[in-house]
């Protein structure tokens, strides 16, 4: 009877829909759920102030440099086969982040679940995308597929202020290992043996993953290393120098290469061009931003972890909102306005939240208005940059234009916040030396932070106001597969 059951179970694909879910779910939470935490984790493990940045990077540096990979190797290897794996890797290191004891043990479990993140995120994803028809049943798939993002995001600030104040900081990552058990108990049991069926033909570009990832990481590290060395470091910029030739050499070997990760032909497409290279600045920005307003939330104006979370919960729901709003309108007007439209807005709420920042503020006044109003931003630019990144590529290559829009988004997170980090901490150093205090350094290093991030989004305006050009879309089907 069991067996049969089970049998029965493996055939339906929105039992396969759930259970992939679920996956995504705790990927998408674990970017959001360890902000509100950070405070904590910095205090107990004596994290050095611009160190604590790489609890964040680490995760999005290999997310994001093996993303490409990640994706190929499902399709070599078989898509059933290397989510399960990636699943058991990934609570793992869920585990070994909860049991670190010093800043480097913390730092090093983070970027192995990145790796293992990179690795199951895009298997998950091909597997429901084969297993569903294109066009109505697809859609339905992909719109819980994208609930499940925005609920783990809004979830995730929820969830990491409820659990580093009742319990501890450590649960933000142990509530991971039970859930990823189940997920890979039931992928064994659930997931039909012909899912994603090895093929032998493709081949794994390693080499250009390691050239991408180290190269990014040597970068992150110089410029991390700057607050403390200073800007006139050797050290500093011998790490950055050869974080830019290895990306060279990246680039290098993928223009010669049979099967490269990340085939530099795609970029002769002009919006995906101009798409990738506004959600590169973009990504730079709000990372950056809501890693300062967590630290200034609680450390300047004295939040508790549970009330730090709910105050960044109206952004999602923003977001959210205004994503559907501008689904609707690129049919009429294009994707290209409201690309233009949401950086510049975004740009006004950090300039909005940068001015009005100190010591002493409040919720109302000093936060939520330019918060409110890049969340705006935001929702405009999500989905008409994905549009513009994906709608005017060949249906062969749809799946890896998303991935390089993903791979995109991390990797400008990632250097995003090492050079806004290393400009905020700077300055905090700086006016800590001059006898000023603790806290009006942070709001001052802080706002230094932030008006760098309305420099890369002005950027990003005009990157998209001279290389994106508009199209009117069905946002539905483009984004959906129908």
């Amino acid at each position: 009877m069991a067996k049969k059951q089970l049998s029965k179970h493996s055939q339906n694909k929105w039992v396969i829909l759930a259970l992939l879910a679920i996956a995504q779910f705790m990927v998408v939470l674990d970017v959001a759920i360890v902000n509100v935490a950070l405070p904590s984790i910095s205090r107990e493990l004596n994290f050095m102030g611009n160190d604590l940045q790489w609890v964040i990077t680490a995760y999005t540096l290999t997310f994001g440099g093996f993303l490409l990979l990640g994706g190929r190797a499902s399709d070599l290897y078989g898509r059933r086969k290397i989510f399960i794996w990636s699943i058991a890797a990934f609570s793992v290191a869920s585990l070994l982040c909860g049991l670190a004891q010093s800043d480097t043990q913390l730092i090093v479990a983070r970027a192995v679940q990145g790796l293992a993140a990179a690795i199951m995120s895009p298997a998950a994803l091909s597997i429901v995308l084969t297993e569903f028809k294109e066009g109505k049943e697809r859609n339905k798939a992909m719109g819980v597929w994208a609930a499940v993002a925005a609920g783990g995001a809004a979830a995730g600030v929820l969830l990491g202020g409820v659990l580093t104040q009742y319990l501890n900081w450590r649960w933000n990552f142990f509530v991971n290992v039970p859930v990823g058990l189940g997920v890979v108990w039931f992928a064994l049991r659930l997931l039909p043996h012909h899912i994603g069926e090895e093929n032998r033909k493709l081949k794994l570009d390693m080499p250009g993953a390691v050239l991408a990832t180290s190269g990014l990481m040597s970068l992150v590290f110089g410029l991390s290393k700057a607050p403390s060395a200073g800007w006139d470091s050797p050290t500093v910029w011998g790490f950055i120098a050869a974080g830019l030739a290895l990306f060279a050499a990246f680039l290098w070997h993928e223009h010669r290469t049979d099967q490269p990760m990340m085939p530099l032909g795609l970029f002769k497409i002009r919006n995906v061009l101009g798409a990738n290279l506004a959600f590169l600045v973009i990504a730079c920005t709000m990372f950056s931003m809501f890693f300062f307003l967590t630290l200034y939330v609680q450390t300047v104006l004295g939040y508790s972890p549970v009330k730090s979370g709910l105050s960044f919960l109206p952004t999602t729901f923003i977001v959210a909102t205004v994503s559907g709003i501008v689904a609707n309108l690129v049919a009429k007007i294009g994707y290209k306005p409201p690309m233009v439209l949401g950086p510049a807005l975004l740009a006004v709420g950090l300039f909005v939240i940068a001015s009005t920042m100190k010591e002493g503020g409040d919720y109302w006044h000093n936060v939520f208005p330019g918060l409110a109003t890049s969340a705006v931003g935001m929702g405009l630019t999500f989905v008409s940059g994905t549009l513009a990144a994906t709608s005017g590529v060949p249906k062969r290559l749809s799946g890896l234009a998303s991935g390089v829009l993903n791979t995109s988004q991390q990797v400008g997170g990632a250097i995003g916040l090492a050079i806004l980090s290393a400009v905020a901490f700077s300055t905090i150093k700086t006016d800590l030396a001059a006898q000023k205090s603790y806290a009006a350094g942070q709001v001052h290093g802080y706002r230094s932070g932030l008006y760098v991030g309305i420099f890369l989004a002005l950027v990003a305006v005009v990157v998209t106001s001279f290389v994106v050009k508009n199209q009117k879309v069905d946002a539905k089907e483009a984004m959906m597969g129908g």
